[in-house]
């Protein structure tokens, strides 16, 4: 029983593995959720109550809106006084330094004769002024009229002083000039300098007080207003939600979230929480599941959709707690840009919707939210059609902010009724993640790296045909190259029409047959001078030789440093198919010989993709064209079917989402396509 189990358990391990990549993901995202209950009542401004009568389970405060909150502070900020400091210590200061400086002064040759009641006198002039204060001018000051009242602090007691009742160091100095008109011209000019020295400010503006008064002041505003008491109704079924209800609302919200924080059954929230989570996760696996399963069974990318997914609920929940900032201001249409880059339409769409759902349920205003990224999702995979064009990120980007600000505008004036209420800071925050979202391509390149994933400006890079590899191919094997170029020409056009990666496959017939490089004269393309080297070797030395350059082109690719997702069609250009030629020469000269048919048969694997599956009949189908003795639309349709065919028989593409209504399109493609390489010409009735 043990045995069987454990067998179980292997052959499942990925299964497994994909199971648990989910379950940790909704752990950690269960974690990032808020604890606090979820409010049940949806509703909007000036919209009516859609709900029954709704009571108050218990009192609680009403909340100021925030309109209500910024007036008040606008009040206090404008009521608030400023704060000015006397320095005692600046006026005996100065009064001794202008004793000192009278009896150096006087001592001068040509001094007048000063008396101490002269000295005295000036001294009691000082003492005036400093008595007074003189105001120092700064641009606190400025545009102030005489009646002024700010408070003064003088022996660390404050008290309101009018601006008009200080001197200036101007009026003081002119008041000190008056008091010296009894003094002859001589003394007058001889105290006037000394004054002048002596006169500077004591009283100053005292920042730090004031800042600290305001601070006071402003954390004093209470942010109620009022209490609802438990059994009142709060509104009615029908009734207009008013902006008293609305704020009676969200206070009973607010109160009725944080209660739920703290209650003892917090972990029925948890559950609640896990369970919703799990579901949308589970959505997400199914369609997986169900509609890319190419995508499902590859652990690699599931990691890669469900981390894109934890970092936009991280970051929508670390910014949601900084009440400064609106979750608007996270980049969310970065991830249809990111994963549309790397899979298809529906994968962004599906996963950006589940993101966007997980994240609504958190951030305020979910409904908006929800509808906002929805739109913008959209737009931004609608608008990003590929990476070929550097400017199509910044339409995309410009398309998406204008998506955000019609939908939010519109949102306004239904719930608002007045474009005079629209908050336009959100405008800006709309700009700023637009902006962000730029980053998608450095991100782009950064997973490219991590996950080995393949952006469409890596294959334009890789399919520029003056690359060292391709360069190298061209010199090296001529004749392979022109084969490339035939090849990715037919490629591209069959998947033009059935649909498919087409700069994939493009890109991936350029490099098919680089292991051709090492002995490019083995194979005919590239034979110029009628001299055959398989006509001096066994026939399963060929076969070998013919084989080996599929491996050797992978050895070349990966060295190179060429994606995976290119290296395939290097793998599966051949299939399992046998070396015809060679194998039937084989046969014909040895007819009695047990024939290994391994030695002729190429390693594979078969095609596993539409895109490498439409490279191998075009890479078959364009090399047998080449050994047509005459070109005609008879000739040339009768070995597309052959070719094609036998390559369905031999279940070839048994592995691919190829229909057989895609093959017969890819042959009328190839087939008119041979035609016009061939210059095959209408036949006229005569």
């Amino acid at each position: 029983m043990f045995n069987i189990l454990a067998t179980y358990f292997r052959n499942r391990h990925e299964t497994l593995q994909r199971i648990l990549l989910f379950v940790i993901s909704a752990f950690i995202i269960v974690l990032l959720l808020p604890a606090e209950g979820k409010f049940k009542y949806e509703y909007q401004k000036g919209k009516p109550w859609k709900h029954d009568n709704l009571v108050a389970p218990y009192s609680f405060p009403i909340s100021k809106s925030s309109e209500e909150i910024e007036s008040e502070t606008r009040l206090v900020k404008n009521a608030s006084k400023l704060y000015f400091r006397k320095d005692t210590t600046v006026a005996s200061y100065n009064i001794e330094t202008f004793r000192k400086a009278i009896f150096e002064k006087s001592a001068t040759k040509g001094a007048p004769d000063i008396s101490d009641k002269e000295i005295l006198r000036c001294i009691e002039i000082l003492q005036k002024i400093y008595a007074k204060g003189i105001i120092r001018l700064g641009e606190e000051l400025e545009n102030k009229d005489s009646e002024f009242i700010f408070q003064l602090i003088e022996a660390n007691e404050a008290r309101d002083a009018k601006f008009g009742e200080f001197y200036t160091i101007q009026t003081a100095y002119n008041y000190a000039q008056e008091n010296l008109q009894g003094f002859n011209e001589k003394k007058k000019d001889f105290f006037s300098d000394l004054l002048a020295n002596a006169i500077t400010h004591n009283i100053f503006y005292d920042p730090e007080t004031t800042s600290k008064i305001l601070k006071d002041e402003l954390s004093a505003i209470s942010p109620d207003r009022g209490m609802v008491e438990e059994g009142v109704r709060i509104i009615a079924k029908g009734d207009i939600v008013d902006n008293d209800k609305f704020q009676k609302l969200e206070s009973l919200r607010a109160n009725y979230e944080t209660k739920g924080g703290v209650n003892s059954k917090f972990y029925l929230i948890y559950l609640g929480h896990s369970i919703i989570i799990c579901l949308t996760l589970l959505v997400l696996y199914l369609f997986l599941v169900l509609f890319r399963k190419q995508i499902a069974v590859d652990n690699l990318k599931v990691t890669f959709l469900l981390m894109i997914i934890l970092l936009m609920v991280f970051a929508a929940r670390m910014v949601n707690n900084i009440h400064s900032l609106s979750v608007y201001i996270v980049p969310f249409a970065l991830l249809p840009v990111i994963v549309r880059t790397f899979f298809d339409t529906r994968v962004a769409l599906f996963t950006h919707l589940v993101t966007t759902l997980i994240i609504g349920y958190f951030v305020p205003n979910g409904y908006q939210f929800v509808f906002l990224q929805l739109m913008a999702g959209i737009v931004s995979i609608f608008s990003f059609v590929n990476m070929q064009k550097r400017v199509q990120l910044f339409l995309s980007a410009g398309l998406i902010f204008i998506t955000y600000c019609m939908a939010y505008f519109a949102m306004s004036v239904v719930q608002e009724g007045n474009i005079a209420t629209i908050d336009t800071l959100y405008f800006a925050w709309f700009g700023i993640s637009v902006l962000l979202t730029l980053f998608a391509y450095p991100l782009i390149f950064i997973f490219e790296k991590i996950f080995g994933f393949v952006s469409e400006a890596t294959l334009l890079e890789l399919s520029n045909t003056n690359g060292k590899l391709l360069r190298e191919l061209a010199t090296k094997a001529p004749g392979t190259f022109q084969h490339s170029l035939q090849v990715a020409n037919l490629t591209e056009s069959a998947l033009f029409q059935i649909g498919g990666n087409v700069l994939l496959a493009r890109t991936g017939a350029l490099y098919h047959d680089i292991g051709k490089m090492d002995a490019p004269s083995y194979f005919i393309e590239n034979q110029v001078s009628g001299v055959n080297p398989h006509d001096e070797l066994a026939f399963d030395e060929s076969a070998h030789i013919i084989i080996s350059h599929v491996l050797k082109g992978i050895e070349k690719a990966k060295k190179a440093n060429i994606p995976d997702s290119v290296i395939d069609f290097i793998r599966t250009h051949h299939g399992t198919t046998m070396v015809q030629y060679f194998y039937r020469n084989y046969l014909k000269n040895f007819p009695e010989e047990e024939v290994d048919k391994k030695l002729f048969t190429y390693p594979g694997p078969i095609p596993f993709s539409k895109e490498t599956a439409v490279l191998m009949m075009a890479d078959s189908v364009e090399a047998a064209s080449r050994s047509l003795k005459s070109y005609s639309n008879e000739t040339i349709d009768k070995l597309v079917d052959d070719i094609i065919d036998h390559q369905v028989a031999e279940n070839q593409f048994v592995n691919t989402d190829i229909t057989f209504r895609d093959i017969t399109q890819i042959k009328k493609i190839f087939k008119k396509k041979l035609a016009n390489i061939y210059h095959v010409r209408i036949e006229y009735p005569k």
